[in-house]
């Protein structure tokens, strides 16, 4: 055992210094203790005889000379993981063999339980004789560096793996690295791209966001979720989102820059269709809601021609009635979107050619991509075709519209210059909204005929209630005669004065009816004169008194007069058709109170009964044309356009007419106008 066994590292390490004579070169092992490379010498047995300070921060500790070996307290392993025993590493094998050994990878384990990389390179030493003494070995610490190629091979493999593309180039643009994923999506062999300019993936309209992109990587910017569109080997845009980052040396200067690419192209073509299905879902809504409440034809069919072109796609698109001529050939262009009108009326109607015959014969619709190409394309004189100057029409889209009854009212029909533009979803879609155009003609139609009737029903009022005046006229006449003529037989004179009643009561019932019909018209006359309305309503009551004895009429006026202009007629005919309906309506009652003043900047008349009143559910109805209370109509008389006139007159004065009851208890109408009133 060497006599230096037991010695203190300090010593120890004192005691190394003098043995630096085991070397042939002294010098030379001063020169190895300043470098940064552990250097250290053994004994044939493997006993540390020498080192440099590398060594001992390398080991961890410093060494007892003579018997710590080389190995000190490590555990040992191969660059692959598994357990290396001592008899097998490089110095063991060195002192075996004296045979040097280079290039041979360790991870150690000290005895603080770091880990570290090194390559030793163990080499033999022999005396004069050529005898082994022992060997010297320099250990690399290789740590770093590995960590380093682990972090590269982490990285490369990352890169190599990646579902993006990345990409790196130099500040000129010149491609350096392509990954799988580039490849990918690009079509390029990395041994194709690399070398290249960038610009080779980039469409020449957008070159200059190359130049925007290097001058922010320049500044030391990022550049984060640019959408753009990138060609491929194929020649096809691609749309991509990049994140470019500088690349940096050692001195953190940037040198290049990192491409992270993600192919966006589903991405935006699933926000387009959601896009498109919200364009599609609210024209379909708007549509839905406007025909269901539109009852004009010729609007229904303009906004279902607009939108359903709106919604193919087309670039035109008409609909055509099936109206057939004498020859059974012509149709009628209703409605068109996207043309002028005078684009189709130029070249008259189509007719009953083959391509136009299943649509208007209600076989289905036809959807052809090109119908240049379809078989029933070209088949009729004189054009045998379209027309030259005509819409160019490649993809052609016709869809029937039926009736409830199953009749072709006529067909949707969409053109686009361009083949193919048409889908099935877009077939379904216009079949869907041809459906509702359907329910909503036949509503529109029903309402035109009940128009027309009801306008020969106004027709056939005027002119019934026109005809009936000169006879009732001439029949008053009479009756006047006759009752005076009976001055001395008071028996037949009572009788001829009540005929003089009920004539005058169908000369009033005539006039409405006259005026209803008027109204319809809008030629209801109106005169507008400025006239003391507490004096016409004083006036009024007195002989509205006379013709009704059966109710004391009870009058609550302003002390003073007031001046308004309107027609005195007119709201003379309200008043006295409202105090005639409360007398009426309250035959068991003997008071009717009308009460007239001013409110704010309104002339309020109230009539008050005390008769049988109206059901609360009635009381928005009873302004109706021809409606009358249902608890009533069965005993009282009438027709029910009396408090219509009323209301119509009201309005035309910009006044309102309303009514508040309680059933059983009466009822109380009211009327106002402005006080200031003018045509």
């Amino acid at each position: 055992m060497p006599a230096t066994m037991g010695v203190e590292p300090s010593s120890a390490y004192q005691t190394k210094t003098a043995l630096k004579a085991t070397l042939a070169d002294p010098e030379a092992w001063d020169l190895l203790e300043g470098l940064p490379v552990g250097v250290y010498a053994c004994d044939k047995e493997g006993y540390i005889v020498s080192f440099n300070k590398a060594a001992v921060e390398l080991w961890g500790r410093l060494p007892y000379i003579g018997r710590d070996k080389w190995f000190m307290d490590w555990k040992l392993f191969r660059a692959d993981g598994t357990a290396l025993p001592y008899e097998q590493a490089p110095m063991a094998r060195t002192l075996q063999s004296g045979k040097a050994i280079r290039g041979e990878e360790l991870l150690v384990q000290r005895g603080d339980g770091s880990i570290r990389y090194i390559l030793p390179n163990p080499k033999p030493r022999f005396n004069q004789q050529g005898e082994l003494i022992g060997a010297v070995s320099m250990l690399v610490d290789i740590t770093v560096q590995k960590s380093d190629e682990s972090k590269q091979a982490m990285l490369a493999s990352i890169i190599d793996s990646s579902e993006d593309p990345i990409i790196s180039k130099t500040l000129d643009g010149v491609i350096t690295s392509w990954n799988n994923a580039a490849q990918r999506l690009f079509g390029y062999t990395e041994e194709e791209i690399i070398g290249k300019h960038i610009t080779i993936l980039i469409p020449e309209e957008r070159h200059d966001e190359e130049q925007l992109i290097i001058s922010k990587i320049k500044a030391n910017e990022r550049v984060e979720h640019f959408e753009t569109v990138r060609k491929t080997k194929a020649g096809d845009d691609v749309k991509i989102s990049l994140t470019v980052s500088p690349i940096r040396d050692s001195d953190n200067k940037v040198i290049g820059a990192s491409k992270i690419i993600r192919d966006i192209g589903r991405q935006k073509e699933a926000e387009e269709r959601m896009q498109q299905y919200a364009e599609r879902l609210e024209i379909l809504n708007s549509i839905g809601q406007v025909i269901s409440a539109e009852l004009d034809i010729q609007n229904i069919l303009q906004k279902v021609t607009d939108a359903t072109t709106q919604l193919c796609g087309a670039q035109f698109g008409a609909f055509f009635h099936n109206l057939v001529n004498e020859q059974g050939e012509s149709y009628a262009l209703f409605t068109l979107s996207g043309a002028h009108r005078e684009a189709f009326e130029k070249f008259g109607m189509p007719r009953n050619t083959a391509v136009f015959h299943p649509t208007f014969s209600g076989e289905g619709t036809v959807r052809v991509d090109d119908i240049t190409k379809d078989a029933r394309y070209g088949k009729n004189a004189p054009h045998f075709g379209k027309p030259e100057g005509h819409l160019p029409v490649v993809s052609y889209l016709a869809v029937p519209v039926r009736a409830k009854s199953g009749s072709v009212i006529g067909g949707l029909f969409f053109g686009h210059p361009q083949p193919g533009m048409f889908t099935q979803e877009h077939e379904q879609l216009v079949e869907a909204v041809a459906a509702q155009a359907a329910v909503a003609l036949d509503n529109a139609k029903l309402y035109e005929d009940i128009k027309q009737l009801n306008e020969k029903k106004d027709e056939f009022i005027g002119l019934a209630s026109h005809e009936l005046r000169t006879p009732v006229t001439s029949l008053k006449g009479y009756l006047q005669i006759i009752a005076r003529n009976l001055a001395a037989d008071e028996k037949n004179k009572t009788l001829a004065n009540k005929a003089l009643d009920q004539v005058g009561k169908l000369t009033t019932l005539i006039s409405d009816l006259l005026d209803v019909t008027k109204i319809q018209t809008g030629k209801l006359p109106f005169t507008y004169a400025d006239f003391d309305v507490v004096e016409m309503l004083a006036d009024l009551r007195e002989i509205l008194q006379q013709t009704n004895p059966s109710h004391r009429l009870i009058l609550n006026l302003p002390p003073d007069g007031l001046l308004i202009n309107g027609d005195s007629q007119r709201i003379e005919q309200v008043v006295i058709n409202l105090v005639t309906n409360a007398v009426k309506y309250s035959p068991k009652a003997n008071e009717v109170i009308i009460t007239a003043g001013v409110q704010g900047d309104k002339f309020r008349v109230s009539v008050q009964d005390f008769g049988i009143g109206i059901q609360p559910d009635q009381l928005e109805r009873v302004f109706s044309r021809f409606y009358r209370v249902e608890n009533l109509a069965s005993h009282m008389s009438g027709l029910g356009i009396g408090l219509y006139i009323c209301n119509e007159i009201v309005l035309r004065h910009n006044g309102r007419l309303w009514v508040e009851s309680e059933y059983g208890k009466g009822s109380i109408f009211y009327f106002e106008i402005p006080v200031n009133m003018a045509e």
